[in-house]
């Protein structure tokens, strides 16, 4: 009797919820470009975005259903440098942890740790009435997810060294924790205004991200 490995027909999983993300981002981002003026679309970044708020009136956050837009602005952009880098971000991350995750733990984590990442923001910012739009919440909490599902992975990056652009593989942990190491520099170094970026946000994102992953892990290698 002989034994023969024969390959799994088992099909692969259908990767959607990424996708879908970068979808409705994109289609956001060119309803306010097309269907709107400089001052509609101002009014609509501010109606659609999260305005920050002293932690003494966080109530404030709820006023006028509002709450909604911890949300929604996660679909909105300034630009589309902002919305061409948190694209990318997105679809290097939250690829890799859809396979894993499935798309619906995908979707809570995005969703759930991005909307806590903006109330985090909204509240922490020194300045109140300030307006907070972009999916970097979101994707700060697939980064921190990311981290929990693949402490060995190695991520590539091209180095500017000499006169050639170099590319190096480095431990994904060394590289995330060189980005939030320098995000919580920049929290306390930045002025947080209308228009810049809400680092308060990326933190709380990463955090929340790893949290919500630590729930998921069991359920995950259960899917593996």
């Amino acid at each position: 009797m002989v034994f023969v490995n024969l390959p799994s027909r088992k099909r692969p999983r259908l990767i959607w919820a990424t996708p879908l993300l970068a979808a409705l981002a994109v289609a956001s981002f060119l309803w306010l470009l097309f269907a709107h003026d400089d001052p509609s679309r101002m009014a609509a970044w501010m109606r659609w975005g999260t305005l920050s708020a002293p932690p003494a009136e966080w109530r404030l956050l709820w006023n006028d259903g509002r709450i909604l837009t911890l949300v929604t602005a996660l679909f909105v952009h300034f630009n589309a440098w902002h919305l061409l880098v948190n694209g990318l971000f997105l679809l290097l991350f939250g690829l890799s942890a859809e396979r894993a995750l499935g798309g619906v733990r995908l979707l809570v984590v995005f969703l759930v740790g991005g909307a806590l990442a903006n109330l985090a923001a909204a509240l922490l910012m020194s300045d109140p009435s300030k307006v907070i739009v972009g999916a970097s919440g979101g994707i700060s909490a697939l980064i921190g997810a990311y981290l929990v599902l693949f402490p060995n992975a190695k991520l590539g990056m091209i180095l500017p060294l000499g006169l050639w652009p170099v590319f190096i593989r480095a431990p994904a942990v060394a590289l995330i924790g060189v980005w939030a190491v320098l995000q919580l520099l920049l929290t306390f170094s930045g002025p947080p205004s209308y228009g810049q970026v809400a680092w308060w946000a990326h933190l709380a994102g990463l955090l929340l991200g790893a949290i919500l992953a630590l729930f998921f892990r069991d359920a995950v290698h259960r899917r593996r």
